[in-house]
C-alpha cells in the first residue's frame, strides 16, 4: 500500500503541476500580462508548486528531513539529471548575459543556504529573508529584462477564461493529494526498510517533485529550444530556495540536520558551480558533458544513503 501511495502521489504531482501551469498561463495571456514576468512568476512559480507543498506538508507532520531533503535534492537532480538527460536529447547551447545574470542569482541562493544551515534551525527570520530575495530578483528582472526570452509555444491559452480556472482549481487538487500521498508512502518506506527520512526526500521524493521540469526540459530539448530547457532549470533552482524554503520556513520554522550542512548543501554548491562554469566558458553543453552529469548523478545518490 505504500508503494501505491508513492505512485498516485507522484502521478498526482505530475499532472497537477502540468494543469497549474497550463492554466495559470492561460489567465495571464488574457491579462496581457507581459511574456517575460508569466514566465518568471507563473511558470516558474507553478512548476515549483510540488515542491512547495511537499515541504510544507512534510515539516508540517514533524518530517523535517524529507521538507529539506525535497528542495536540495530537486535542486541537485535539476542540474544533475534533467540537464544531463537534456543535453543528451539535444546539445544546449548557452543563451547570452540574460542566462547568466540568473545562473549567478541561482549560485548567491545556494550559498546564502551556508550560514542559515549553520545555525541548525531555519527560523521565520530566515525565511522572510530568502522570500525577500526573491521579491527582489523577480522585480529586478522584470525591470532589467535583458535579451528576449522565448516562450513555450507548447503553452497555449485555453479557449476560456473558465477553462483557465478551472485547470488551475483542478491542478492545485491534484497537487495537494498529491503531496499529502507522497509523503505519506515516502514516509512509510522510509521507516519500514530503515532508509533515513533525509535520504528519501533527496531522492524518490525530490525526483518526484521535479517532475515538471523534467518534462518541460525534456519537451523543450527535443524541440531543439535550448534557452527554455535551461532557463526552465535555472528559475525553478532560485524558486526552490528563496521560494520554497522560504515560505516553507515561514509557515513553520525547520530544524536542519548536520549532514544537509556538511554533505547535501556542498554537494549542491558544487554543481550549481559546475554548471556556472560551463555557461561561462562553454558555447555549448553536449552529449559528453550529459553523460558525465548523469554518471555524476548516481554517485550522489549512492554516496547520500550513508
Amino acid at each position: 500500500m505504500d508503494y501505491f501511495y508513492l505512485f498516485v502521489g507522484l502521478i498526482g504531482l505530475f499532472f497537477g503541476g502540468e494543469a497549474l501551469v497550463r492554466g495559470s498561463v492561460g489567465i495571464a495571456r488574457r491579462m496581457s500580462i507581459p511574456p517575460l514576468l508569466i514566465g518568471l512568476t507563473v511558470v516558474g512559480f507553478g512548476t515549483s508548486t510540488p515542491e512547495l507543498l511537499v515541504s510544507v506538508d512534510a515539516a508540517w507532520r514533524g518530517v523535517p528531513d524529507i521538507a529539506l531533503g525535497n528542495i536540495v535534492g530537486s535542486n541537485i537532480a535539476n542540474i544533475l539529471l534533467i540537464v544531463g538527460l537534456s543535453a543528451l536529447v539535444w546539445p544546449i547551447k548557452v543563451m547570452g548575459a540574460t542566462l547568466r545574470r540568473d545562473t549567478a542569482v541561482m549560485m548567491a541562493a545556494a550559498l546564502f543556504l551556508v550560514p542559515i544551515f549553520a545555525l541548525g534551525q531555519m527560523t521565520r527570520l530566515s525565511g522572510l529573508v530568502l522570500f525577500s530575495g526573491l521579491v527582489a530578483y523577480l522585480v529586478w528582472a522584470y525591470l532589467k529584462p535583458g535579451e528576449a526570452e522565448a516562450e513555450d509555444e507548447s503553452l497555449k491559452p485555453p479557449a476560456s477564461t473558465l477553462v483557465s480556472v478551472l485547470w488551475v482549481i483542478g491542478g492545485l487538487v491534484a497537487l495537494m493529494v498529491g503531496a499529502r500521498f507522497l509523503v505519506d508512502g515516502a514516509v512509510s518506506i522510509a521507516r519500514g526498510y530503515g532508509i533515513s527520512e533525509a535520504f528519501i526526500g533527496l531522492t524518490i521524493v525530490a525526483i518526484g517533485t521535479s517532475l515538471p521540469e523534467l518534462a518541460t526540459s525534456l519537451i523543450a530539448a527535443f524541440r531543439r529550444q535550448s534557452e527554455i530547457a535551461i532557463g526552465n532549470i535555472i528559475g525553478s533552482n532560485i524558486f526552490n530556495v528563496l521560494g520554497i524554503l522560504g515560505v516553507t520556513a515561514l509557515i513553520t520554522p525547520i530544524p536542519v540536520a548536520s549532514r544537509f550542512l556538511t554533505f547535501d548543501l556542498p554537494v549542491m554548491i558544487a554543481v550549481s558551480l559546475v554548471l556556472t562554469g560551463l555557461l561561462l566558458t562553454r558555447p555549448v553543453i553536449g552529449r559528453g558533458v550529459g553523460l558525465v552529469m548523469l554518471a555524476g548523478y548516481a554517485l550522489y545518490v549512492w554516496a547520500a544513503q550513508g
